[in-house]
């Protein structure tokens, strides 16, 4: 298996956005929640808006010129992290590559990443538990540990 990492660009946006979609639909099903309200043009449009801003950043696993691993990062700060910090916002292995290595091999892309810009640290939220246990034990298995919490959200309505 030939594997290559590269930082995405714009123009990677439909790539990222259909691995992302992939994402956010096993995560219902696993979980028969409607965790997420997205569609492919819609996201696919807020990626390259993203990415073109420089808000976002990607990056991409291809074997044999297909798209098999994606992670969707941003740059944020933190007072208890030290200061400037990387949050893993999307991560993201095809069924069929997962426990082949990419997953760790994509995760020391973006711990690369974030050495190269300064951060202190990276952090991510997993997916819902107990259907993910197997997602936070790989996270654990590469370097990741939990610090308690959950992840939570309030809708904001947009003006305009």
């Amino acid at each position: 298996m030939k594997l290559e990492f590269i930082q995405a660009t714009p123009d990677h946006a439909e790539t990222i956005g259909s691995l992302v979609v992939q994402l956010t639909q096993e995560i219902c099903e696993r979980t028969h929640a409607q965790h997420f309200d997205i569609d492919l043009e819609g996201t696919v449009r807020r990626c390259a808006e993203l990415l073109s801003a420089g808000h976002y950043a990607a990056i991409i696993g291809w074997s044999d010129n297909s798209p098999v691993a994606v992670a969707t990062i941003t740059e944020t700060y933190a007072l208890y992290a030290g200061g400037k910090i990387g949050l893993i916002q999307e991560f993201y292995v095809i069924p069929e590559f997962r426990c082949s290595g990419v997953g760790a091999l994509l995760i020391e892309q973006v711990r690369i990443y974030g050495q190269r810009r300064g951060w202190s640290c990276l952090e991510l939220c997993t997916p819902p538990l107990p259907e993910f246990e197997r997602t936070l034990s790989f996270y654990q298995h590469n370097g990741l540990m939990p610090v308690g919490g959950r992840k939570m959200r309030q809708n904001l309505p947009i003006d305009g």
